[in-house]
C-alpha cells in the first residue's frame, strides 16, 4: 500500500501511509486507538474507499472497490466482533454467501470433504454441524478463520483476534497462526496487546495519528520501545509501589449465591464475596468458570436460585432481587464485559450512550423533559477526558472502534463516582496509552473510597491493579488472597483446579 490517505470529514485516519508485507510472514500492525490501523485494513479488503493511494497484491497493481473484490485477490478478514449468525450450523456460516449450487442438501455434500481436509491441513478442527450460538468463542474465532481460508484467502488480516479468548484459546489460535505462515499463508495481525506480537510476529509496523511512525523485525523490539513509538512517551501499566492504606467498611457483602444454569450445571456454586471502601479485589479464572454469571447476579442483570446480598444498608434475597435499576440509586455501577450487547445501544448517537441509566437523573431530566442539552455537553466532555476518538458526540455508537466504545462506557460509569464499582475486562480493546489512564482512574476511585470488583482474564492486569485476588474454578470461589502472595503461578497454579 503507497500513500494510502483516507479522511472521514475533518479527522484524517490515514495521512500518505506506506505499508508492505513480505509474503509468507507473520506481520503485526499496532497502534493506539483511532491511530488508523483497521481504517487502513479496511481499505484493503473494500470496505472503505481510499481518498488516493495505490495497492499493490502479489506484485501487481489492484483496484479494490468492495470486499468482493478483495476475495478474488486472496484477502480475507477476520473482524474484532464475529460476522456469524448464532442460529445457524457452522457448515452453513461457512457457505452462507457461497453455497455454490441451488440445492443446500447437495452443497453441503460437495463442501465437507473439502472443510475435512482444510481443517486436517490448518489444525482449525471444529464440529461443522454444531450450532454456533453453542460454540465456545475459542470455537467461534477459528470458525471465522476457517470461512475465510474456504474461500480461498492467501493473505488474512485479524483485529484483535485474542480480544474475547482465554490466555489457553488465544495459545491454540497462536499456533493455528503459525502453521499458517509455515504453509505459506500470510498474516496481519492488529493488536494491542505488545506481548503478542513479541511473542507471535516477524515484523512489526507502528503507527501513530493516521501515520506510520515505525517499522521493524520484531527480533529487535521490545515491549518498552514499541510501547513508546505507539504513544510517544514512557508508559506505565505496571504494579502501583505506592503503599498501600489499610481499605475500610465492607459495601458490599454477598453470601451464598449460586446460580443453576439451564443444563443443570452450577455455574455460581455457594461463593460469597466481600468488597470494602478504598480495596480493588481482583477476580481470576479461567472463562467459563462462573466469573460473568457472578458479576450479573451482583450487579442485578440476573437474579440467583437462592444466597443474599447487603448494599448501602438495603438487603436482597433470593429470588426477591437486586434490579440494575435500585443497584445505581444504591451507588453500584457496572461495566459490562460485553461493551456492545450489555452496555451500548450501537445505532444510538454517542451522547445517547453515554447516559444510558442515568438518564432520568436530576442532572439530565426535569419534570418528566429530558435535558438533551445537558447530555450532550456533558458527553463532550467526557470525550475529551478520556480521549475518544472521534471527539464526535453525534456520531452512532457503532461508528467507534471497539477500543473507543470502551472507553465511552468506562467515561459513564466513573462520572458518576460510584461507592461499589463492579469492571468486567475495562481494557478489552483498548491501546496501552489508555490502558495507562484507566488504570489510574480505577486507582483513584479506590482511593477516593470507592469498593472496587475487578473481573479480568489478564493476569497481568490483576496483579497489577489487586489488593486482594479472589479466583474461581468451576464455580466455587478456591482462592483469596492478599495480591503480595500472588503471582501468575500461583493464580494458574489454583485456576486450573490445583492447591497451593
Amino acid at each position: 500500500m503507497v500513500g494510502m490517505n483516507k479522511r472521514f470529514g475533518a479527522v484524517a485516519a490515514n495521512s500518505d501511509v506506506n505499508f508492505a508485507v513480505r509474503a509468507g510472514s507473520l506481520h503485526g500492525l499496532i497502534g493506539e486507538n483511532g491511530a488508523g490501523k483497521s481504517t487502513l485494513m479496511s481499505v484493503l479488503y473494500g470496505l472503505y474507499q481510499a481518498d488516493s493511494g495505490q495497492v499493490e497484491v502479489f506484485g501487481k497493481p489492484a483496484r479494490i472497490a468492495r470486499p468482493d473484490d478483495a476475495i478474488a485477490l486472496g484477502i480475507g478478514m477476520v473482524h474484532q466482533h464475529f460476522m456469524l449468525v448464532d442460529t445457524l450450523s457452522a457448515l452453513d456460516n461457512i457457505m452462507l454467501g457461497a453455497e455454490g449450487h441451488w440445492h443446500l442438501g447437495r452443497a453441503q455434500s460437495r463442501v465437507r470433504p473439502a472443510l475435512d481436509a482444510l481443517m486436517q491441513q490448518t489444525g482449525l478442527h471444529l464440529n461443522l454441524n454444531a450450532r454456533v450460538g453453542e460454540l465456545a468463542v475459542g470455537d467461534r474465532q477459528r470458525l471465522e478463520i476457517l470461512k475465510t481460508l474456504f474461500r480461498g484467502a492467501r493473505i488474512l488480516l485479524l483485529d484483535e483476534p485474542t480480544a474475547v479468548l482465554t490466555p489457553q484459546e488465544a495459545e491454540q489460535l497462536f499456533a493455528v497462526l503459525r502453521n499458517l505462515r509455515d504453509q505459506g499463508t500470510t498474516v496481519v495481525l492488529i493488536t494491542h496487546k505488545l506481548k503478542e506480537v513479541l511473542h507471535l510476529c516477524d515484523t512489526v509496523t507502528v503507527m501513530r495519528a493516521g501515520r506510520v511512525v515505525q517499522e521493524m523485525p520484531v527480533s529487535q523490539a521490545d515491549v518498552d520501545l514499541l510501547a513508546h513509538a505507539m504513544v510517544g512517551r514512557k508508559v506505565q501499566t505496571g504494579r502501583n509501589q505506592a503503599p498501600r492504606k489499610l481499605p475500610g467498611e465492607v459495601l458490599l457483602r454477598a453470601e451464598g449465591l449460586v446460580w443453576v444454569d439451564a443444563s443443570k450445571v452450577r455455574q455460581v456454586d455457594a461463593v460469597d464475596v466481600h468488597l470494602r471502601a478504598g480495596q480493588i479485589t481482583g477476580l481470576a479464572g479461567v472463562s467459563g468458570n462462573g466469573q460473568t454469571p457472578l458479576l450479573e447476579i451482583l450487579s442485578g442483570l440476573r437474579a440467583p436460585q437462592s444466597g443474599r446480598l447487603a448494599l448501602a444498608d438495603q438487603q436482597f434475597e433470593a429470588p426477591q432481587w437486586l434490579s440494575p435499576q435500585t443497584a445505581r440509586h444504591l451507588g453500584l455501577a457496572h461495566v459490562p464485559e460485553d461493551r456492545q450487547a450489555r452496555a451500548l445501544v450501537m445505532e444510538f448517537a454517542a451522547w445517547e450512550s453515554a447516559v444510558l441509566g442515568y438518564e432520568a437523573t436530576p442532572a439530565y431530566s426535569r419534570h418528566g423533559w429530558m435535558r438533551h442539552g445537558a447530555m450532550h455537553s456533558d458527553t463532550q466532555q467526557l470525550i475529551a477526558q478520556f480521549d475518544v476518538q472521534p471527539r464526535n458526540a453525534l456520531l452512532r455508537s457503532s461508528s467507534f472502534s471497539g477500543g473507543n466504545q470502551q472507553k465511552l462506557v468506562l467515561a459513564r460509569e466513573f462520572q458518576q463516582l460510584p461507592r461499589v464499582l463492579l469492571v468486567g475486562q475495562p481494557t478489552r480493546g483498548v491501546d496501552i496509552g489508555a490502558i495507562e489512564f484507566i488504570y489510574a482512574r480505577l486507582r483513584a476511585l479506590r482511593d477516593a473510597g470507592c469498593a472496587i470488583l475487578l473481573v479480568s482474564s489478564e493476569l497481568d492486569e490483576i496483579l497489577a491493579l489487586s489488593d486482594r485476588v479472589l479466583v474461581m474454578h468451576q464455580g466455587r470461589v478456591v482462592g483469596d488472597l492478599d495480591v503480595a502472595d500472588c503471582s501468575e503461578l500461583v493464580l494458574g497454579r489454583l485456576m486450573s483446579g490445583g492447591v497451593l
